[in-house]
């Protein structure tokens, strides 16, 4: 099969976008920039020691970890603010283009954007649940608490990471302080899925239930190297539906797109939707 044509005039984008109802499948790549850098972008391949779903569950220190680079990098993570993809992607919706998003992005910022269908595949940063009573809690509030603990902590500006993760060395790892559940006591953890992890039934029905509302599938900023975005590419190849990405770099789904447009989301994604009579 041939390659997707790869270009940054949007004719062949909006050829195969516009007489169709779109869901929008987003991955970091559409929050690059709003200040969220993503794991593949800039030549990387992948992410630089991840937090492990099993080894969280299971090992206080591994958790310690995450606590102790999360709490630096919330600062600049929960600053960020919807660029103007998360803008056009809302607007698309409120003039009925766009059925809904789903995103594999954990930063709410299509939602502050004005997007009202979001169906979080990975959940989000914004939650944190308690391992032990299933009590949730603010992030923000968690955040707090941890920063009362650990005075001073807060002196380092790290790089972020897109789950909101920071580097740190080990020996400053150890000495955090990591607070628990208000009600039990607990360990606390992001509602999100760490790497290992799987997609809840209910998050995964939801997201179904969004996609059978597509003509066509928009894919933004992402990879595809994940199999939980990469599905619903190849659900939309399965069932006939026109495929158009909207993402620098190599993705899974170069081969079986209609179009390729190879220019950052914020760029694109406010003419396409100027070009279907909507105003972003």
């Amino acid at each position: 099969m041939s390659l997707a044509p790869v270009t940054d005039d949007l004719a062949p984008l909006i050829d195969v976008l516009s007489d169709r109802r779109i869901v929008a499948l987003t991955g970091a790549g559409c929050s690059t920039e709003s200040g969220i850098p993503d794991y593949r972008g800039g030549g990387r391949t992948g992410p630089r020691n991840p937090i492990q779903h099993d080894a969280f569950m299971k090992k206080a220190d591994v958790r310690r970890r995450y606590w102790a680079r999360a709490t630096l990098g919330w600062v600049r993570f929960s600053g960020a603010e919807p660029n103007d993809a998360h803008r056009a992607l809302a607007a698309l919706e409120s003039a009925g283009r766009v059925a809904g998003v789903i995103t594999q992005n954990v930063d709410r910022l299509h939602q502050r954007a004005g997007s009202r269908r979001v169906v979080e595949l990975h959940g989000a940063l914004a939650e944190v649940i308690c391992l032990r009573c299933g009590r949730d809690e603010p992030r923000q509030e968690v955040q707090a608490r941890m920063v009362d603990a650990n005075p001073g902590w807060l002196e380092t500006a790290p790089e972020i990471h897109p789950d909101g993760d920071a580097e740190l060395d080990a020996e400053r790892v150890a000495g955090f302080t990591v607070v628990g559940c208000r009600s039990c006591g607990g360990e606390l953890k992001p509602d999100v899925v760490f790497f290992g992890g799987t997609v809840s039934e209910p998050t995964l029905a939801a997201a179904w239930d969004l996609f059978a509302a597509a003509e066509a599938l928009l894919v933004v900023g992402s990879s595809l190297a994940v199999f939980s975005g990469f599905r619903f590419v190849r659900r939309a190849q399965e069932q006939g539906l026109p495929i158009a990405l909207v993402n620098i770099g190599p993705t899974r789904a170069d081969e079986i797109a209609a179009v390729k447009v190879s220019a950052p989301a914020g760029a694109i994604l406010p003419r396409l939707a100027a070009t279907l009579g909507v105003r972003s």
